[in-house]
């Protein structure tokens, strides 16, 4: 049950994902051949117009294929055809939509359970905080000028920072104080503290644009998740075998539900998916940006490239780098799965 919860969650932000280059290819002018869910033969498909929909036999992945996109063709609605700015908005279309699934995955959970504002529920004694003068009530507005707007915020920079020192800015009965605080170490739990408690599990509910905002802030808070932990994986403080790949997200979505269902029943279960899929969606779309040759943010760069250089650069080289960093996709994703089975094993 589980695996086809996961299967069913992974189809839908994939669709949404080629949804948006199918969009802004029709939108361009640019000929769709085939616009599929997952990869290999073909299970299930049916032809309207010039483009086939189909259902693939392996259910990992999507595609939407343009006429023209990894090769020649002389169709005037391919894809190479159109104007290099046409091409990018195709391009980027793609990610921006998992940010609009995102946030409406927010609104649905924001909307329901409400938002953790950044307030203090109060501070460790002996720490920091407490010698700053910090107390119950304060709200955190930013650290190190990084605006917070949930109490996750804060423990999330802490995770992702430890042991700097944290220029705090805070507010107390409508006044607004600065401190820095130096972190120290909490030998219980072995990390770097400043002292602050609070509770984000306490949700307030707001009205209806408290929610749209919030749910902004919600995916924001998913974006900069990712792009942390994508900076302690380039500066090594973690490794490739901390990441996990489609294995280990399908059992920590199952071990979720299981633990969601069985404190709070089904609904409470199906909200921790719907949670989880804003993390996933958002997380697609800044991995898709990245420039990685074969993805989305690959063939950005050479797209920008070509608006600069007011020139395509040969379709066989750039062919080519896209093969090879398809091919280092591929390995890459074969170590992180053996290391997903390891870790279940």
């Amino acid at each position: 049950m589980n695996i086809i919860i996961a299967i069913i969650i992974f189809s839908i932000i994939i669709l949404f994902h080629e949804l948006g280059h199918f969009l802004l290819a029709k939108f361009n002018g640019i000929k769709v051949n085939e616009f599929c869910l997952g990869m290999g033969p073909t299970l299930i498909g049916f032809t309207k117009g010039e483009t086939k929909y189909s259902i693939k036999l392996l259910p990992f992945g999507g595609a939407c294929m343009m006429e023209g996109e990894d090769g020649e063709s002389q169709d005037e609605r391919s894809f190479n055809s159109k104007s290099v700015w046409a091409r990018i908005s195709v391009v980027v279309a793609g990610p921006v939509f998992n940010f609009i699934m995102a946030w409406i995955f927010a609104v649905i959970v924001v909307g329901i359970t409400g938002y953790d504002r950044p307030v203090l529920s109060g501070v460790m004694e002996g720490f920091p905080a407490e010698e700053a003068g910090l107390k119950a009530g304060d709200e955190i507005i930013s650290m190190n000028g990084y605006r917070t707007h949930f109490y996750r915020e804060v423990s999330q920079y802490s995770l992702f920072h430890p042991g700097e020192d944290v220029a705090l800015v805070y507010e107390r009965d409508g006044k607004r104080y600065e401190s820095t605080l130096s972190p120290i170490l909490d030998e219980a739990s072995g990390r770097y503290l400043v002292g602050l408690s609070g509770r984000p599990f306490d949700r307030e509910r707001g009205n209806a644009w408290d929610v749209l905002k919030n749910s902004v802030y919600e995916v924001r808070y998913w974006i900069n998740n990712t792009i942390e932990s994508l900076r302690l994986l380039v500066t090594g403080k973690v490794g490739v075998k901390d990441m996990s790949g489609p294995v280990g997200i399908v059992k920590i979505m199952g071990d979720t539900y299981d633990s969601s269902q069985s404190q709070g029943g089904t609904v409470s279960a199906i909200l921790s998916m719907v949670n989880f899929s804003i993390f996933l969606s958002a997380n697609l779309g800044i991995m898709n940006l990245l420039p990685i040759p074969a993805l989305d943010g690959g063939r950005l760069v050479f797209l920008i490239i070509e608006a600069i250089r007011r020139k395509r650069i040969s379709p066989e080289k750039e062919g080519m780098v896209h093969f090879v960093g398809l091919m280092a996709l591929m390995a890459l994703m074969v170590l992180v799965m053996f290391n997903d089975i390891r870790n279940i094993l």
